[in-house]
């Protein structure tokens, strides 16, 4: 076997290795899920960790606990004590994961009053000493909670389970194990005295792919997309688990992952760092510690600069660098140093949500000056323009001579300035380090110097002088940053030249002579955003979440004519999309980057009056929105500034109208499209078009970027510079034409089948929808419809699908409505002739289909709950439910409930009524546990009489808060349930949508029964199950329960 504690003391003791030579793997043979595990214990132990064979269950574990954390803390409790330990500490039968999490991160040292009195801090960890933590491993513990549940291979930190692998066999899909992990979270890891409630983080193998992930309850957090592997400080990954077992897994790794490289933040949320967020951390601290040792401060070779791509979590990693730095003891502060107002308010609240009491902001460079002379907060996030106000202002503080650290966001523009100056000239003995996505270099930079230049060159023949480099390439490949699709919208034949000119003085004379701000240019455009927006954005369905988009414009002229010629546009809609725009001055600085987005300040007050005057009337429409009172009074700006960013982020706005504000660093998931009236270039370019590219889910694969200019060469010039030779490819979506007739993957080399191949198949193998009965064929078509729920997803995303779709409600024979199609659509006879020949299912074939797909989903839960179920011989394991693609289109009750006054207008006969209703509800999944609802709420109900859309829903609303009084009060009777916990445990439910087996308000609702009666759990999961579907069917249309 390879030795690599050689290549680990080499790398400096970095956890993430430079070099590692790959494991040579002696067997080929097919390996089970059991060898794997063999062979994983078999490596834990050579690498030094103890195999506790005799420990699979609770007591055991307990025992264990006791026996770590008396030699650790060098005790011994008595009984009494140790009972005591567990019931008001260690394992508080109130402790949910959050409780157990936070004693992991913030209180692992517990003051303890033994039995005669005296006091001790007893620690579950030893986070100063690291190596002192003992690390065993244990297999097949055996876990009792709603279901039995056997974990494979389970990793002890002082007793406590705090890693959990589960493996799957070679060739199985790894996200088998990912489910899995899911299941036994919702069925046995967080039982009431489970130990398993410490568990921070989960790894999941099937040989080949190895990937881990934190142990979190956020939703938004909790998919498969933030699984990560493992890799070297290059960003080579380590994917088969031997390789991951011999450097992850090496006792001081994970434990530094564990105990070093995690945040528990401020919303409770469990953060794991990625491996270049802890590389990169771990060469800013060694810089810092052999510049100190070397005393060789303040000079760029005691620097360096982070070029990580924008999206790839810069700020997490420089608050880590900030907050371990501040533990070495010659740090007497770290500055984490911002270039804009807006940034400096954002980068606060990302720093305070990792921990909020360790980082200091000021509002002025009076509160900065007091700040610095506080002992308590180490780190200080401060703009630029503040430090450069206190460093001109104040010549004698104890700072300068004290060891200080500056971290950089962004390093670029002002830095390189007179600040620079006078940093070097007032600071005596400084560390700094620069973070950028979009570094300048020689062929981007306008005046003398590169951000290699300023910060220090590491390695020049490496990552171009960077201390460490993930670049939109690696994000792209880790699935961590998604890809572009970008759109140059040229159905403006009148203005095609001035759109794709590239001259700057050209462009701002066309600018200035309104050529580009032409009415009839800004209705055209205004009226496609409005046509296209929700099919851009995926809210085609009425009701369908989907997402929200930016749109970039090239001055405060073009967001006033815009705004307002979008608000004339869709003043008599009924659903009108809600606009917001903000914008601020912009002082004429010299730039030092090609392309670089110029600075908003917050001063409104130095914008000409007619800007104030529109600025002042957009903030007033977005408060009688909001209810809010904001006005373009500079604090007051401020707080809409902030506003605005939380209600974008929680998408309560449609569209955002910008100039340069939240085009740089502001993060929001759930934005999908840019729009772009805007000649952006190289570093402006790529941090515009990466507020679309953030992972949200399955739903969303890419940014859409609909540029009104000609953008192709400059977006080709920008991701060549801040990528690598292949970045086109693999930066930029697909054709529409290749994702109609198939492509092979750059990446991965696999061979993707077109839209047209896909919907062929579907209709020769399936033509009917409600007759697949063999499992065989069951499992075909989930295969293939996900596949056809994937493509289509995609291709919603493009125009041409747009008008595809659309052909499809047209009357070919009717000669005005095809001439009215072809002109809408700018298309000759051929082109017509093409769409024509391509074959689109009909919308309720797709309904039928989705009926299908999900009660094959449905059946199969059921196959796996069955205790009884006999062995299938058709593997499932290779099936994913495009669960997040069917939500997507979700189809949602207000919908449905328009949908039965509609069509009882038109069918007077309500069994066809019935039917025509269960197939759309049997589509939706959200929908289709109140099949039996509003079926009954159908047949008991005379629609004739009812008049308008909104007395239908009033009417079914009604009727279902009776039919839920009625099945409550017979669920009572008939299992002879306490009433008054019954109802108050319905509504806890109701409230969070869905019943819960965990904590003791089930046990409260039961019948008298001792727990030890065999009957006790059947009792118990029986009315379990009646209850979760009671709150399936109601929630979101029951009431109080009387």
């Amino acid at each position: 076997m390879t030795d690599h504690t050689k290549t680990i003391v080499e790398s400096n003791n970095f956890i993430v290795l430079d070099k590692y030579i790959k494991e040579t793997q002696a067997v080929d043979s097919y390996q089970t899920e059991a060898d794997l595990e063999r062979e994983l214990i078999q490596d834990l132990t050579n690498q030094g960790y103890d195999f506790l064979s005799n420990i699979n269950n609770a007591q055991a574990m307990l025992n264990n606990v006791r026996e770590q954390l008396q030699l650790l803390n060098n005790v011994h409790f008595l009984e009494s004590e140790w009972t005591r330990f567990v019931e008001t500490y260690l394992d508080k039968s109130s402790d949910s994961i959050v409780d157990k999490t936070r004693k992991i991160h913030d209180d692992y040292i517990h003051d303890f009053v033994f039995d005669d009195g005296r006091i001790q801090n007893i620690y579950l960890l030893d986070k100063k000493n690291i190596a002192r933590n003992k690390v065993q491993v244990i297999k097949q513990f055996e876990q009792k909670g709603n279901h039995t549940n056997r974990y494979d291979v389970t990793i002890l930190v002082n007793g406590l389970p705090l890693v959990q692998v589960e493996l799957k066999k070679r060739g199985m899909a790894i996200r088998e194990a990912f489910n899995q992990v899911h299941r036994y979270s919702k069925e046995s890891f967080n039982s009431e005295n489970s130990l398993y409630k410490y568990l921070q983080l989960f790894v999941i193998s099937n040989g080949t792919d190895t990937r881990y992930f934190a142990n979190t309850t956020a939703r938004n957090k909790n998919s498969f997309d933030f699984t990560m592997n493992w890799a070297k400080s290059d960003n080579s990954l380590i994917k088969d688990l031997k390789d991951f077992t011999a450097t992850f897994f090496q006792k001081n790794t994970l434990l530094n992952v564990l105990l070093n490289y995690t945040v528990f933040d401020v919303s409770d949320t469990l953060l794991v760092m990625r491996p270049y967020q802890i590389a990169a951390t771990e060469r800013i601290l060694w810089k810092v510690k052999s510049s100190f040792e070397a005393k060789t401060w303040s000079q760029t070779s005691s620097g360096g600069f982070i070029w990580h791509t924008t999206g790839s979590g810069k700020t997490l990693t420089s608050f880590k660098a900030a907050r371990l730095a501040t533990e070495l003891d010659f740090i007497d502060k770290v500055f984490f140093v911002v270039d804009r107002k807006d940034l400096d308010y954002q980068t606060m609240k990302e720093y305070q949500r990792f921990s909020p009491d360790s980082v200091n902001g000021s509002e002025s460079t009076a509160g900065l000056k007091r700040n610095l002379e506080k002992d308590d907060n180490k780190i200080i996030v401060t703009t630029i323009q503040k430090l450069n106000i206190l460093m001109k202002t104040e010549n004698d503080l104890p700072i300068y001579n004290k060891q200080v650290m500056f971290i950089f966001d962004e390093c670029h523009r002002s830095q390189f300035g007179e600040a620079q100056k006078n940093l070097k000239k007032k600071f005596k003995k400084f560390y700094q380090f620069g973070f950028t996505g979009t570094p300048i270099f020689p062929e981007n930079k306008l005046g003398n110097e590169t951000t290699a230049s300023v910060f220090g060159t590491y390695d020049k023949n490496k990552n171009r002088g960077a201390l460490h480099a993930y670049v939109i390439t690696d994000a792209i490949r880790d699935e961590k940053v998604l890809k572009f699709k970008v759109d140059y919208n040229d159905v403006r034949p009148q203005f095609k030249n001035i759109e794709k000119e590239q001259d700057i003085k050209k462009l701002s004379a066309y600018e200035n002579k309104q050529a580009l701000l032409h009415p009839d240019r800004i209705r055209e455009i205004s009226q496609y955003i409005l046509t296209n927006f929700r099919q851009k954005t995926h809210r085609l369905q009425v009701g369908s979440k989907g997402f929200n988009a930016m749109f970039a414009v090239s001055s405060v002229d073009a967001a006033k004519l815009y705004y307002e010629c979008l608000k004339d546009l869709q003043k008599n809609s009924d659903k009108p999309l809600k606009i917001a725009t903000i914008f601020s001055f912009t002082a004429n600085e010299e730039q030092d980057a090609v392309g670089d987005i110029q600075d908003e300040s917050f001063d409104v007050s130095a914008m000409n009056s007619s800007a104030k005057e529109f600025l002042s009337s957009a903030i007033a429409d977005y408060n009688a929105i909001f209810k809010t009172n904001f006005s373009v009074e500079t604090k007051s700006f401020q707080n809409y500034y902030r506003d605005l960013a939380k209600q974008v982020k929680a998408k309560e706005i449609d569209l955002l109208i910008v100039v340069g504000m939240f085009l740089t660093g502001f993060d929001a998931p759930t934005i999908n499209t840019l729009f772009v009236d805007k000649n952006l270039r190289y570093h402006g370019l790529i941090q515009a078009y990466s507020r679309t590219n953030r992972i949200f889910d399955a739903t969303k694969t890419f940014g859409n970027i609909v540029t009104f200019r000609d953008l192709e060469q400059p977006t080709i010039d920008a991701i060549r510079l801040f990528g690598d030779a292949n970045t086109q490819n693999i930066v930029l979506e697909k054709s529409y034409e290749e994702y109609m007739d198939g492509f092979t993957d750059v990446l991965t080399g696999e061979a993707r089948r077109g839209y047209t191949e896909v919907v062929k198949e579907l209709e020769q193998r399936f033509p009917n929808p409600d007759e697949i009965f063999k499992e065989s064929d069951k499992k075909a078509f989930a295969k293939l419809f996900g596949e056809y729920l994937k493509v289509e997803n995609v291709l919603q995303n493009y125009d041409e699908y747009a008008s595809l779709k659309e052909l499809q409600t047209i009357d070919l024979n009717d000669a005005n409505a095809v001439e009215e199609f072809k002109n809408k659509h700018y298309l000759n006879d051929e082109e017509l002739a093409k769409l024509t020949a391509i074959d689109v299912p009909a919308e309720r074939k797709i309904q039928d289909y989705r009926s299908s797909y999900n009660d094959i989903r449905d059946w199969l839960r059921r196959e796996r709950l069955a205790e009884q179920k006999e062995e299938s011989k058709i593997d499932w394991n290779d099936v994913v439910f495009e669960v997040d693609l069917l939500k997507s289109q979700e189809i949602n009750l207000d919908y449905i409930l328009e949908l039965i006054f509609e069509s009882n207008k038109k069918i007077k006969d309500k069994i066809a009524l019935v039917d025509d209703m269960r197939r759309v509800i049997r589509s939706s999944l959200e929908s289709r546990s109140k099949e039996s609802l509003i079926v009954d709420f159908i047949n008991h109900t005379d629609l004739d009489k009812i008049e308008d859309k909104a007395s239908v829903m009033d009417s079914f609303y009604t009727f279902a808060q009776i039919e839920q009084q009625r099945e409550v009060q017979e669920l009572i009777r008939d299992e002879n349930l306490n009433e008054d916990a019954t109802k108050r445990y319905i509504m806890t439910s109701l409230k969070r949508e869905f019943a819960s087996e965990n904590g003791t308000e089930l046990n409260a609702i039961l019948p008298k029964m001792s727990p030890l009666n065999p009957l006790y759990l059947t009792k118990k999961q029986s009315v379990y199950q009646k209850i979760a579907i009671l709150v399936e069917k109601f929630k979101g249309v029951g009431g109080n329960l009387k």
